[in-house]
């Protein structure tokens, strides 16, 4: 049996409104993006949101209309993109520790690493959960700080009642192994008039109305440049993908949520492996199921087995920012400087997690971990 590690959930719907789309002409940004936001706003529960072509351009347009430089904090144990965004958009990273069993940047060690220096926090709600935004925002209010919310791998979690991403400045990825799709593309959601103002210019080469909204006008020629912009626009096609994943999202977190709990049931008493943890006052929706294995197991004998056996197992992330070449020369990073994350790094696997896994694929998957176990004890 194949199963790989993560199948977007479509259907012919995708397929009849992208021919709607193709059909109309308009294939830019245009009407389908505006809905698409719409309906992304309401569902995160903010004023805004503004559609990208993805979730980097995302943080990088969230951290630059705050207007202010230094140094923003974000957790080492994410995917370099995070770290990225905050260097191309003129700040300075400094790294923090995550917990080990939430895999969630730890508030604790963020108010460690906070100088005069420090003008923001970055939380990346890691897998499906989100972070502990009541102590963030917390540290933000008592220091001054802004704080951009990486919500790429967390769409439709839940924190205390309230959606990931409504916090602060959200930004979200559609990339194929998100919680929805639309192939690439991103999003920014805030309740900031000025922020949406200036993300909304900034996506478009620094102009200030878009295509569609210039096609309505008096002179719709006219194409005034306010900003030195970029073309981060996202496209009328995939906005209406986006638009159809809309409508299955809460289904499609409900079965990732069922096949963790079944997969939490079976593999909780196997020795050496560890299952994710969901916080009290978390909605995990599971973007990746991921384990921990215990120093009596080698993790990359124990990942090949399962390879050979068709369970598309992987590694997110390894390194961490911090042990990455760039971060390395650029920063002096150097191994041993977040022994929690690094940890982690080394003992997490990340198993195969889609809505569409049947009973038998999750029971193929639990009996390829039972034998690979055997096989990989040291």
């Amino acid at each position: 049996m194949k199963i790989p590690l993560c199948v977007p959930f479509m259907d012919d719907a995708e397929s009849a409104v992208v021919c709607d789309v193709l059909k109309s002409g308009w294939l830019a940004h245009g009407p389908m993006c505006k809905e698409f936001e719409e309906k992304f706003a309401k569902y995160v529960g903010v004023k805004h949101a503004i559609t990208l072509n993805s979730c980097t351009s995302a943080l990088q347009l969230a951290i630059m209309a705050q207007g202010r430089k230094g140094e923003i904090i974000l957790p080492t144990f994410t995917f370099v993109a995070s770290a990225n965004a905050v260097v191309t958009s003129g700040c300075k990273p400094v790294f923090a520790e995550v917990d080990f069993e939430t895999r969630n940047i730890d508030p604790v060690d963020i108010e460690k690493r906070i100088t005069k220096d420090t003008v923001g926090i970055m939380p990346v709600h890691y897998g499906g959960q989100v972070c502990r935004m009541d102590e963030i925002m917390e540290l933000a209010d008592k220091h001054g700080l802004f704080v951009i919310e990486d919500s790429a791998e967390t769409i439709g979690g839940l924190y205390d009642g309230k959606v990931g991403g409504s916090f602060a400045a959200g930004c979200f990825s559609f990339y194929p192994t998100k919680n929805m799709t639309t192939g690439e593309g991103g999003i920014l959601t805030t309740n900031d008039d000025k922020v949406k103002e200036f993300v909304s210019t900034m996506r478009g080469h620094g102009v200030s109305s878009s295509t569609w909204a210039r096609e309505r006008a008096e002179k719709p020629w006219i194409r005034a440049a306010t900003m030195a912009g970029f073309n981060y626009r996202m496209c009328d096609i995939l906005a209406a993908v986006g638009v159809v994943q809309m409508g299955k999202l809460d289904e499609m977190n409900d079965l990732r949520r069922k096949h963790a709990m079944y997969l939490n049931t079976q593999l909780a008493g196997m020795d050496g492996v560890n299952v994710p943890l969901e916080m009290p006052k978390c909605k995990h929706v599971y973007q990746m199921y991921t384990i921990t294995l215990d120093d009596s197991v080698d993790r990359t004998k124990f990942l090949a087995l399962l390879r050979d056996k068709g369970v598309g197992a992987s590694v997110h992330f390894d390194p961490p920012v911090h042990l990455q070449p760039y971060y390395m020369d650029a920063y002096g990073c150097k191994k041993g400087d977040y022994p929690v994350s690094e940890k982690l790094t080394e003992r997490i696997v990340t198993l195969p997690m889609y809505p569409a896994l049947g009973k038998d694929e999750l029971d193929y998957v639990v009996s390829a971990i039972e034998s690979a176990l055997r096989e990989s004890v040291v």
